[in-house]
């Protein structure tokens, strides 16, 4: 018989016991016990199993509240200090902008006078003291920060642990963030980052080990503990093994979601927590189900990193996280914060496209999922583009292309200055064909212009003046300058030339459609999203990279969503990083997929040692609604579930369009008087949205989710469904569920992401006859 115990600072202990390893859920029983009495709820069979003891256990109850008096006290001491400091700092950054002013004037005033050094260095006098103080100040303002956090909510867990060869326990206490008294280095609270804490998290009781910096550490773990503190206040405590633990979480997953994720610190799970910590792979790649937390688990991954980076160097500016869209991208913005870690940068593919394309009108990726998925008479048409355009095949024909460039594409011609032949075209061309391979040809253009300059001036025996360097280079630009669109124009106009660069290459039976679309498309003023992808690449392969040469760990989520050509763009602007890469081959919108994606992007970001881990496991949804919604997968994967119970999805087909909004604000307003924070109303297509909403508008106070825009997602809210990947309601209305909107495979993809996003209750609506892919899912029209 196993026993667990939940004590409320009130002296109340309840123990729960679990007869025959047959779990009970604990937290419902101590607060149906405490609002209702055990009396009424409970039969004489289930008092057997479940035994409610108020015993007055002071000793303990007496240490845990006098343990967290003295934590908050602590923390008020240190946050009072830091304060006052930062009132000095204050004082200080005030008074040395005024000295600044008062004292430097005369010297910014000469700074291109001939004692332009002289004030340069008397400026610096000034500047570089307020450049720390203003660095000390923003430093405290972020312990303040974190101190004002740790007041509200000190610490979640506690483990007991002996070290080895040692005979009295310590008590561990864990919390998001360390404090530890300075005048005797005693640590009241460790973080949750700290080698230690992974003993809580990996461990049950007994014998254990954990990895620190020194070496492996072995001891012994007699007691797991877990706390609820809220706004300050302790409000209970209980003794946690396996089934508790997960019965703890389970009650914690049936609550309502938020708008913005959430940590999950006190959560975590063995296997997640491996990959948190792994520190040994340069590329940890994680095929992980809808709903396993993998986001969640990147995002404390880079918290971790950032812990660690205190002793390897590593700060916010060296991680970049890429992101699938700008509304997940602001979903995820309060993970980081909440952990403490600010400054990272975020970015969408197409922020990384703008900042190589510059000038450049570019399709959005949602903007081209939408013209894919609503535009069915083109759909395939559009796929296989994309596919073939992305690939390794089309990738050696763009290779071939920038090496054929200087041969095919550069007019060279002889350099003149003065009446004088400074170089030959034939020369020049040898010149910069003889450069080094491994060498941006841009590059080798720039040294080429540079040589030239030197060449004038030595004929001319004197150094050239800088307007003239500027004007023989505007010269010199005309014809050794690329305008790479314009070329890659015409490598989709000349044919015989295409093919030419294909010789070896068995190009799809489409080839000629994806020419002609090609050529169609490059006329318009803007630029589509498959050819503004590979003029990224071929920018990138002409002049190199050089904006995120800072960054050392880069996080890519929905990896799935990516082709080969995007990775090569991720290889070259990201030459020496390590990367964290998530996705879920079942969530593909345009592609088939399946794990070889991950031993390709092996392959091409060729990392010294990688490593892929699957997580099966889905946390968000019901029983019911994982079950339904796996069931639109083509190969039925292994999908776990937590087990947590709920209703089954309920199908809704009506004939005419007034009962088929009815329908809708009845579950809408069921929705809400079941409490429930954010319901989403899931459409196929953009008009399918701009439709419903204009008809509920009036009807509710109902929000449209712009394609491209950032909302908050609280409420009830109308969304598309590509722009749902990777999100969370409590309550999914799927709206245009009829056999016009869903019936094709890539539809059954498309129900699979809309069906998982939901929490606790699923409704499907179809106005006329249901699609036939929800047939056999064994679900009663109502």
């Amino acid at each position: 018989m196993n026993i667990c115990t939940i004590t409320f600072p009130s002296t109340l202990i309840v123990t729960h016991r679990i007869a025959n390893n047959k779990t009970v859920f604990l937290i419902s029983v101590v607060l149906d016990f405490l609002n209702n009495g055990l009396g009424n709820r409970y039969s004489a069979n289930s008092k057997r199993e479940v035994v409610l003891v108020m015993i007055n256990s002071q000793m303990e109850l007496e240490f845990e509240n006098t343990r967290f008096k003295q934590t908050i006290a602590l923390a008020r001491e240190q946050l009072d200090q830091a304060r006052e400091r930062n009132e000095v700092n204050k004082s200080a950054i005030i008074s040395a902008k005024k000295e600044l002013r008062e004292n430097t004037s005369h010297s910014i005033s000469n700074l291109w006078s001939s004692e332009g050094f002289e004030a340069l260095a008397a400026l610096n006098q000034y500047a570089n003291p307020i450049a720390d103080k203003i660095a000390d100040y923003e430093a405290v303002e972020n312990k303040i920060a974190r101190l004002e956090n740790m007041i509200q909510s000190p610490y979640f867990a506690r483990i007991d642990f002996r070290f080895e060869d040692e005979e009295e326990f310590e008590k561990i206490y864990i919390g998001r963030s360390s404090l530890k008294k300075d005048s005797t280095n005693q640590f009241f609270v460790y973080d949750w980052r700290s080698p230690i804490a992974s003993v809580f998290y990996r461990f049950v009781l007994g014998q254990v080990f954990y990895d620190a910096p020194g070496g492996r550490i072995t001891g012994q773990v007699s007691l797991k503990r877990q706390y609820e503190i809220s706004k300050g206040k302790l409000e209970y405590f209980f003794d946690a093994d396996v089934q508790i633990v997960d019965e703890f979480l389970r009650k914690l997953l049936s609550q309502n979601t938020s708008p913005k994720m959430k940590t999950i610190v006190e959560t975590i799970q063995r296997e997640q927590d491996i990959v948190i910590r792994d520190m040994e792979n340069d590329l940890m790649m994680v095929q992980g189900v809808a709903g396993s937390g993998k986001t969640s688990i990147a995002l404390h991954r880079a918290a971790y990193l950032m812990y660690q980076g205190l002793s390897n160097k590593l700060s916010a500016d060296n991680i970049l996280i890429i992101s699938p869209n700008t509304l997940f991208e602001q979903y995820i913005s309060n993970v980081l914060p909440e952990l403490g870690e600010d400054h990272v940068v975020s970015v969408v593919f197409e922020d990384i496209i703008a900042s190589v394309l510059k000038n450049e009108q570019v399709q959005s990726r949602n903007q081209f999922l939408e013209n894919l998925i609503s535009n069915t008479s083109y759909r395939n048409r559009i796929k296989r583009s994309m596919e073939f355009k992305t690939s390794r095949q089309f990738l050696e024909i763009l290779d071939r292309f920038m090496a054929d460039l200087p041969h095919h594409w550069m007019d060279f011609k002889d350099v003149i200055y003065d009446g004088e032949c400074i170089i030959s075209k034939e020369a020049l061309k040898e010149k910069i064909l003889s450069g080094r391979n491994e060498t941006p040809l841009g590059s080798r253009l720039k040294l080429i212009k540079e040589y030239i300059l030197e060449l004038i001036s030595e004929s001319k025996k004197y150094r050239l003046k800088k307007t003239e360097q500027v004007v023989l280079k505007e010269e010199l630009l005309k014809f050794m300058e690329l305008d790479l669109k314009d070329v890659y124009r015409k490598l989709f106009h000349e044919k015989e030339y295409f093919y030419s660069l294909a010789d070896g290459i068995i190009p799809p039976g489409s080839i000629d459609d994806i020419l002609a679309d090609t050529q169609d498309n490059l006329n318009t003023d803007m630029l589509y999203y498959d050819d503004a992808t590979i003029l990224t690449y071929l920018n990138l392969k002409l002049y190199g990279a050089n904006k995120y040469k800072a960054i050392k760990q880069v996080v890519i989520d929905e990896a799935q969503d990516y082709y080969p050509l995007h990775f090569e763009i991720f290889h070259f602007l990201f030459p020496k990083a390590k990367f964290t890469i998530l996705g879920d081959i079942n969530q593909t919108l345009e592609k088939n997929e399946d794990l070889s994606l991950y031993q390709e992007i092996r392959r091409i970001l060729h990392r010294k040692k990688s490593t892929l881990v699957t997580m099966d496991k889905s946390f968000r949804c019901t029983n019911e609604i994982l079950n339904y919604g796996i069931r639109f997968l083509e190969v039925r994967s292994e999908i776990k579930s937590f087990n947590r119970k709920g209703d089954e999805p309920r199908r809704y087909e009506e004939k005419d369009q007034l009962s088929f909004l009815n329908r809708i604000i009845t579950e809408v307003n069921a929705c809400l008087e079941m409490g429930y924070q954010s319901i989403g109303l899931i459409c196929k297509t953009e008009k399918n949205a701009l439709s419903l909403f204009e008809s509920l508008k009036d009807r509710a106070d109902v929000q449209l989710v712009k394609n491209g825009g950032s909302a908050d997602l609280h409420g009830v809210f109308i969304i598309l469904v590509y722009m749902s990947k990777g999100l969370e309601f409590d309550s999914v209305l799927i709206c245009d569920a009829d056999g016009k909107n869903y019936h094709s495979k890539d539809d059954k993809k498309l129900l699979y992401i809309a069906c998982t996003r939901a929490l606790h209750r699923l409704s499907l609506f179809c106005l006329g006859e249901a699609s036939p892919l929800l047939d056999g899912n064994n679900i009663g029209n109502c």
